[in-house]
This record gives structure tokens, C-alpha cells and sequence, in this order.
């Protein structure tokens, strides 16, 4: 298809999961995809994993788009920088901001008590979640704002009326979806859009381990059954980056979901798969 043939991205935190699935599908469009994240090959891994932005980048460009590693931990501004002074140098542009690094996920907590959960988990995930979204928003911004055009997306949770169990989480998520409304209002006028994008339950490579599976072979857990692949979440971003009109849904919460249904797309697999408010209703309620 090839139709971001043209377009300069980043894809924050994609050594794997969402942000490596994002990637691959901007590589199937023609992107030219910088890919940026801690772990790298033959240096410090997160959490030991094997996934590299090395990896991420060489598959990206296997399917026919341009894929550039550039390691940078969204918690140092300097690295942000850094990163932004190569694309201006490369290009002097970007097109589109994929806002996926997190944090918090280094510490598995479950739905404890917030007076029982760590407050380094609440540090993780503002810092490397809320906060960089925010700073890596602003340092790309100069090259985006002179060309009156640009595509941000925020991934996030859909987090609905009721409480979701964890203090924190709820409240980083909440905050990841109303800076995409606020930034969506100041940026309305320069023509840039920016999007809340969330993601269902995904077959991430910590989920797969966890279930003592594969991409190949997940159909066979009956677990999995409501899960989508990390590229479902790809062609999401894609599609709202190849839509001209795109500014029509800036300052929105989509889910993924959605975005298939508005532009009609499927999984890798075929499956429509619904939106998580659907697939879990008692997380919805008033």
C-alpha cells in the first residue's frame, strides 16, 4: 500500500509491545520510522528482555519502509534532544508522533491499596509515562509547527466511569487522555491533531510468555480468545495517519477498535476484533 511513503515518524518505546507492532505496520506503509527506546543489542536490555530497537528497526525495514534505531530514554531531556536535532538534520521535519514509552511496568503490583503499592511505581509511571509524553511533545513541536501539519498520538488505556483497581494507573491513564484533548485545543490552529489512542488486550511479548505461548500458536489458549495482536494497534495508527482529515478527530479518546470500524480494517488474523468496553462491560459502568 505504501501510503505514508512520504511520512518522517517516531515511534517512542518500541523495542517491543505496542510501539514495536506500531512500527512494523508504518514499515508496511513505506514510513521512514525512527525507533527509539532503552534497550539496544549488546548493551542494557529492560528487564533482561531480548527485544532490541536494533530488532524493531531491521524489521521495519524489511517491510519496505526505512527503520533507524536511535537509543533514548524518554526520562533524560538531553536524549530527547539529541533525538530531535538527528531528525532535523536528516529530514528538518516529522510528520508523526507515536507518544509510546512507559513506565511503571518494571514493578508488578496487581490491584493492591495505594498506600501499599511502592511510590517508585508512581515515580515509574509519571516519569517515564506522563511526563515524557509531555516533553517529547514539546521538543518535537519545532519541527512540526512551521509546516502547519502533524499527527500525535498518545497511546493510553480506556479507562471508563468505574474505578480500573489501581490509584495510580487510573490516574496516569486519565491524565494521558485529557493532555490529548488540551494539547489537541492549543495545536488546533497550526493544523496538527493529536489523538488518545488505546489499545485492547494485547499480545504483547510478556503476555505471550506469560501464557507459555506464541504469535503462532496463542489461538490455542482459551484466554487469549479476547486479545488483538500488537499491529491491530498498528493499522490504527496508519490509518489516522494516512487520513487527510484527520484533525476532524483531534482532542478524541479512540480506542483501536473504533479506528478498524471507522476505516475498515481487520487484526492480522481477519478478526474484527470489538473495542475493550465491549469485551468487558463491568469495567464501563456507571
Amino acid at each position: 500500500m505504501a501510503r505514508l511513503r512520504d511520512t518522517i515518524a517516531v515511534v517512542t518505546g518500541a523495542s517491543r509491545g505496542a510501539g514495536r507492532g506500531i512500527a512494523l505496520v508504518l514499515g508496511d506503509e513505506g514510513a521512514t520510522v525512527y525507533v527509539t527506546g532503552r534497550s539496544v543489542r549488546g548493551g542494557p536490555a529492560t528487564q533482561q528482555r531480548a527485544e532490541t530497537i536494533d530488532e524493531t528497526a531491521e524489521m521495519v525495514s524489511a517491510r519496505g519502509g526505512t527503520g533507524i534505531p536511535v537509543r533514548c530514554d524518554h526520562t533524560v531531556d538531553a536524549d530527547i534532544e539529541a533525538l530531535f536535532e538527528r531528525v532535523r538534520q536528516d529530514h528538518g521535519r516529522l510528520d508523526l508522533l507515536v507518544n509510546n514509552a512507559w513506565g511503571g511496568y518494571e514493578i508488578m503490583v496487581g490491584f493492591d491499596k495505594f498506600w501499599e503499592i511502592p511510590m517508585e511505581h508512581w515515580r515509574l509511571m509519571f516519569r517515564a509515562g506522563l511526563r515524557s509524553q509531555m516533553t517529547t511533545t514539546r521538543l518535537a513541536l519545532p519541527l512540526m509547527l512551521p509546516h502547519r501539519r502533524g499527527l500525535i498520538v498518545n497511546t493510553t488505556s480506556p479507562v471508563g466511569a468505574r474505578y480500573h483497581g489501581n490509584v495510580f494507573y487510573d490516574v496516569a491513564k486519565t491524565a494521558v487522555n485529557r493532555m490529548a484533548f488540551a494539547m489537541a485545543h492549543d495545536l488546533r490552529e497550526h493544523a496538527i491533531a493529536v489523538i488518545a489512542l488505546a489499545p485492547g488486550w494485547m499480545r504483547t511479548e510478556r503476555v505471550l510468555d506469560h501464557f507459555k505461548t506464541d504469535e503462532a500458536h496463542w489461538h490455542t489458549i482459551a484466554d487469549l480468545e479476547k486479545t488483538h495482536s500488537v499491529e491491530y494497534t498498528g493499522r490504527a495508527v496508519a490509518a489516522l495517519a494516512a487520513d487527510a482529515d484527520v484533525i476532524a478527530r483531534s482532542g478524541q479518546i479512540l480506542e483501536v477498535a473504533d479506528v478498524a470500524r471507522a476505516y475498515g480494517f481487520t487484526d492480522i488474523d481477519g478478526r474484527p476484533v470489538p473495542p475493550f468496553r465491549e469485551l468487558f462491560p463491568e469495567l464501563f459502568e456507571e
